[in-house]
């Protein structure tokens, strides 16, 4: 006879049985952290989400489309959505099925979802000292309600850059949580006393085979060797990881991490750069400073994170490897206001550097994403939008909606056969995946309207779902 459980009757036994291996942990805290997100009811102030439909086919007529690579608008056209893909996109009348769903977009503007190349799905909410003393599951919790705001700002995917979000991408796919798609890298593999080492002094020194809280939780991995580094990337790469992050060089919110230094050796680098080559994808690397950049490149990594301190050399070297510029548009202090007067100080460098880092990017037409990096603040959250406006210091609203989309859609292809999500993204294309939106009025005119989604995106949808929905 077949004995069928429930997670919690599972959970129950394990805890029963005493087992404390990692993958009964892993098992205790999904449940957890399962029940309460199909549990617990909106909280206030968060939009609320209308249930998903189950895919069908969708007529959406009457909009003018923003294809993502284009700045233009078409003129009114019709669009069909069968199952998750877009099936046809026509100027002439379309005609669906019995019980194809109609939405009439009444000759508003029809785009593709916003994505987010560098992003911490599970780093958003908790302050840093909530995040290395909370309890995993809430803090997996707290993600998963952060991932639906997420969804509901019109971002439709994010690229993680560090952080345990396989557990959450993995039910955000099944349908257990409302949600972006995500291209996890796993934890972010650094240096002792790197970025990404959380560590106080008062556990230093480090006992071999002991690890720090912040990489029992799956944040970060410390690696002081090509061996060390190799195996940390091959154990992302086993989780699930679309990408390898590594940090090559000092960071704003580490407390014992130097802006100016650079970490990892060559060999150390390089050591990743084979493990993720020989899986088919890439490395991107944390770097501000052009030492640390321009390690990076001459191993072979693909992107740079960043990059706010970069020279001349640094940027002619990237543009002449073809390496992409995965970067944020840090134009204030605010994303520092969790943060101690040490790390604020690196802040203030960082975002004195920006205005330079944009316009030696535009000068030597390095391949260019859009991020926004958000830490530790919910209310920061809610202000991601705002970093399309911001890029219009540099980009027109056409070539900056286009970077949030196809060619951020782009970058994510770069993970070959590791992509998790093979079709086309950031494009409203026959073929590709249904990530849409419809926004009340032209972003292309007023780029402003991107940043209030919750009034002018009148339509979600994501893989052919829609999430919400004003228009009937």
């Amino acid at each position: 006879m077949i004995v069928r459980h429930s997670p919690f009757r599972l959970l129950s036994l394990a805890l029963h049985r005493g087992r404390r291996s990692v993958s009964a942990k892993v098992a205790i805290v999904t449940a957890l952290a399962l029940g309460a997100l199909l549990s617990v009811g909106s909280p206030s102030g968060v939009a609320q989400v209308a249930p998903a439909a189950e895919p069908g086919t969708i007529l959406i007529r009457n909009v003018r489309i923003f294809d993502g690579r284009k700045a233009a608008l078409s003129g009114i056209s019709n669009v069909l959505v069968r199952g998750n893909l877009i099936e046809r996109i026509s100027t002439g009348a379309l005609a669906g099925t019995t019980g194809t769903q109609v939405i009439d977009g009444g000759g508003r503007t029809l785009m593709p979802g916003l994505i987010d190349a560098h992003w911490h799905a599970m780093f958003v909410r908790p302050t840093p000292v909530q995040l290395l003393t909370n309890d995993v599951g809430y803090t997996t919790i707290q993600a998963g309600v952060e991932a639906t705001a997420t969804l509901m700002r019109g971002f439709t995917t994010v690229r993680d850059m560090g952080g345990p979000a396989f557990s959450l991408k993995r039910s955000i796919d099944e349908g257990l949580v409302d949600g972006p798609r995500i291209y996890p890298s796993g934890a972010m593999i650094t240096i002792t006393s790197g970025h990404g080492d959380f560590r106080q002094l008062s556990e230093l020194p480090r006992r071999p085979g002991q690890l720090s809280h912040i990489e029992e939780l799956g944040g970060a991995a410390i690696a002081d060797s090509p061996d060390e580094v190799r195996m940390r990337a091959r154990e992302q790469l086993m989780h699930g990881a679309s990408q390898v992050k590594l940090t090559a060089g000092g960071g704003v919110a580490s407390p014992f991490s130097p802006l100016d230094v650079s970490t990892f050796t060559e060999g150390e680098l390089q050591a990743a750069v084979d493990a993720a080559g020989n899986w088919g994808t890439y490395v991107a690397v944390h770097a501000y400073t052009p030492a640390a950049i321009q390690r990076a490149v001459k191993v072979g990594v693909k992107c740079i994170e960043h990059a706010h301190l970069m020279d001349e050399a640094s940027a002619k070297m990237m543009a002449d490897n073809g390496v992409w510029l995965s970067t944020q548009p840090f134009v204030d202090m605010a994303i520092g206001a969790t943060m101690g007067p040490n790390e604020q100080a690196k802040l203030k460098e960082v975002v004195d550097g920006t205005d330079r880092m944009y316009r030696l990017a535009r000068k030597y037409r390095i391949k260019t994403a859009f991020g926004t990096d958000i830490l530790f603040s919910s209310l920061l959250a809610t202000r991601q939008g705002n970093s399309i406006v911001d890029m219009t210091k540099w980009y027109t609203a056409g070539e900056a909606l286009v970077m949030a989309t196809s060619t951020n859609g782009e970058l994510l292809r770069l993970s070959g056969p590791r992509n998790p999500y093979p079709g086309l993204l950031g494009v409203v294309e026959q073929g590709a995946y249904a990530d849409l939106l419809v926004v009340d009025g032209n972003p292309l005119d007023d780029i402003r309207l991107v940043a209030d989604p919750e009034k002018n995106f009148v339509m979600i949808m994501k893989d052919g779902k829609i999430y919400k929905n004003r228009l009937n």
